[in-house]
């Protein structure tokens, strides 16, 4: 063996998470539209926001290849987000 690994094409995979982000997408488009209180629809927006996202970050952008402390940078500012959640929860139920 040389130490060369054989190309191996991952258009296919790569395809189908294009397809479920824009699926995703269509989905979103809806949720304004449904009878439920304004609280939900965000709560479902954000939180399809926050699984594109991730899906972007670990397959397009390659985390799922990385080592794991580098993951645990990457998602760092996820901790911020959830703070900014409970403070402006704690606002709005004050």
């Amino acid at each position: 063996m040389s130490g060369h690994e054989a190309h191996v094409s991952h258009k296919k995979f790569y395809i189908i998470i294009f397809v479920a982000l824009a699926a995703l997408t269509v989905v979103e488009l809806f949720i304004p539209g449904l009878p439920l209180s304004t609280f939900k629809k965000g709560t479902l927006l954000s939180a399809m926001a926050i699984i594109k996202a991730f899906m972007v970050a670990y397959w397009y952008m390659h985390l799922n290849e990385e080592k794991a402390w580098l993951k645990f940078i990457a998602a760092i500012p996820i901790s911020a987000a959830i703070y900014a959640t409970v403070v402006i929860l704690e606002s709005l139920y004050r």
